[in-house]
């Protein structure tokens, strides 16, 4: 699933050299903490949230599949 969210972060910005993505586990989900330059949070983010959304609709489906539970975090 990081990779997932670094394909999709890398494709949307203007700055792919500056995405990183973190893994960690927090009461029992996965936390995927996504960095992007500041120049490029509005185009992760979108217009009313709707890449950060889809990006999450996204990561919701690949985790049913393996049976977990998975936050995204853009900073």
């Amino acid at each position: 699933m990081k990779e997932l969210v670094e394909y999709v972060a890398k494709a949307l910005v203007e700055h792919p050299e500056a995405v990183r993505v973190s893994e960690h586990s927090r009461r029992g989900a996965i936390v995927i903490e996504l960095r992007v330059a500041p120049s490029d949070m509005g185009r992760v983010i979108g217009k009313q949230g709707s890449i950060a959304n889809a990006l999450r609709a996204l990561l919701r489906v690949a985790a049913a599949r393996s049976g977990k539970r998975v936050v995204l975090d853009i900073q």
